[in-house]
């Protein structure tokens, strides 16, 4: 089987919020995904995304993906997708660094594979554990009272996770912190998510703040360096997040004991076949994960499901669903929530069908 086409399409995803603001007075209205499809001379294709969280969170955006992707299409016509070690080896000689803009390459490759297999990604991924997986809700950064109640709605919603985004001014944060775990009920979890926004100064006065409180502390600060002088200063729980990029920062932080959850964004790696490599050092090492990405829509969502799911549920702290976020639909058959839960689908491959009316036209293919 070989590669005879890629094309990439472009799609905007509103929140149902309005709104999602995060750390540092960053927020996005409307997120730009991006969907790659990859067709074949066996006439099977698979469909991948990659949708950065604006161009001010991690080193990546959504016009470089597609940049990135368009330098990369050409090289890979005649590749055999379903050699998903050999494509990733050639598409890292092609174009170094860069793991976002190969990630839905990689995830459209994982769809054929499955249906050329007629298996779930699940199952190729390492096979089905339970009935779904526990998800997290971000609650988006507003005022504490605000932040309060939304964390009451979405556990009517069925949550029993809660992703607080912190990271501002020291004393508000204390105080959101302080709100949501007051209304906490048995079996929650609370993780004050900082998304490297504290200097630690500021850091180490919110966790002395809040010792008392049974929360997570992630990511507080900027670098790996920083973050671990506020782990070596609390007793809390803790997640690295941004600074995991790679086997060599899951096994320096094993080595370091630097945390105690780490997130594993599928992006971020470049794609499922490295998400899968860390996820299954972090269940060797012991390593509590949340699976997920960036940002995206149905399709992300459906390979987040495949990831977590394929995942021992011991090791899998939680995971999330995008696409419950944002109003637009890009694709049927994707994973969806009930009560704070979702299932990776059965069908072969990703199990999704991009809805093309919602595509649109190509906005660029590479045969």
């Amino acid at each position: 089987m070989k590669i005879t086409n890629i094309k990439i399409y472009q799609v905007d995803l509103p929140l149902h919020e309005g709104n999602y603001s995060w750390s540092e007075g960053k927020s996005v209205d409307v997120f730009d995904s991006t969907v790659v499809e990859v067709q074949t001379d066996a006439g099977i294709s698979g469909f991948g995304e990659v949708c950065p969280l604006g161009p001010v969170y991690l080193p990546a955006y959504a016009k470089g993906a597609r940049t990135g992707i368009q330098e990369l299409a050409p090289l890979l016509i005649g590749e055999n997708p379903t050699e998903l070690n050999a494509l990733n080896q050639r598409m890292d000689q092609l174009l170094k660094g860069h793991p976002y803009v190969k990630s839905a390459i990689d995830m459209a490759c994982w769809d054929i594979l499955g249906k050329v297999a007629g298996l779930p990604v699940c199952t190729l991924l390492g096979g089905r554990y339970g009935d779904d997986v526990v998800l997290y809700r971000a609650i988006s950064q507003r005022p504490a009272a605000e932040m309060a109640e939304n964390v009451t709605h979405y556990r009517n919603e069925g949550y029993k996770r809660f992703q607080l985004k912190v990271g501002g001014n020291p004393d508000e944060d204390i105080a959101r912190i302080k709100a949501a775990s007051e209304i906490l009920e048995p079996g929650d979890k609370l993780i004050a998510d900082a998304n490297t926004g504290w200097l630690m100064h500021e850091a180490m006065r919110v966790v002395d703040a809040v010792r008392d409180v049974d929360v997570y502390i992630e990511q507080p600060c900027a670098t790996y360096q920083q973050c671990l002088s506020i782990r070596r200063n609390t007793h809390l729980p803790f997640v690295m997040d941004e600074v995991i990029d790679s086997v060599d920062a899951i096994l320096k932080g094993a080595a370091d004991q630097a945390m105690d959850v780490v997130n594993i964004k599928i992006s971020k790696f470049g794609g499922l076949t490295k998400a899968k490599q860390a996820r299954d050092l972090c269940v060797s090492l012991g390593i509590a994960m949340t699976l997920e990405d960036s940002w995206g829509g149905d399709i992300i969502t459906a390979a987040i499901s495949h990831l977590a799911h394929s995942t021992p549920t011991e090791y899998l702290f939680t995971s999330t669903d995008f696409n419950s976020y944002v109003t637009t639909s890009i694709a049927d058959g994707a994973p969806q929530r009930v009560n704070g839960r979702m299932a990776a689908s059965t069908a072969p491959g990703l199990g999704i069908t991009p809805r093309l009316d919602v595509l649109g036209d190509p906005v660029w293919e590479g045969r």
